[in-house]
């Protein structure tokens, strides 16, 4: 598979599931706790890290991310993106549903 665009860095809240799914696409996708040995470091301490490493970060922690993110913008620092995603519960997703082989359209969990 062709090298895609993005590689992203799993904030420690996102699932490895998602990790999966991504390289299953052709991404890379390195996660936090199992492969990059970041856990629990501060949340600057990993978006320094993301930069380093030339990745994206996908997290679920958009309130903290968002004001760091503010901060390098306003003093002239970059980063290759944060992505903030809020999870939902997967069975209330009826096309997620669906394919897990549910018959309710995910309406009954």
């Amino acid at each position: 598979m062709s090298h895609l665009f993005v590689e992203f860095y799993l904030d420690e809240d996102v699932s490895v599931l998602v990790a999966r799914i991504l390289r299953s696409r052709g991404f890379t996708a390195v996660t936090t706790t199992q492969e990059a040995g970041q856990v629990e470091n501060s949340d600057s301490e990993q978006l320094a890290y993301v930069i380093r490493q030339n990745k994206t970060l996908l997290t679920h922690n958009r309130v903290d991310f968002e004001q760091l993110s503010q901060d390098y913008f306003r003093t002239n620092r970059n980063h290759k993106g944060i992505i903030s995603h809020t999870p939902h519960a997967v069975r209330n997703c009826p096309a997620t549903s669906n394919r897990l082989g549910s018959n309710d359209g995910g309406r009954n969990g």
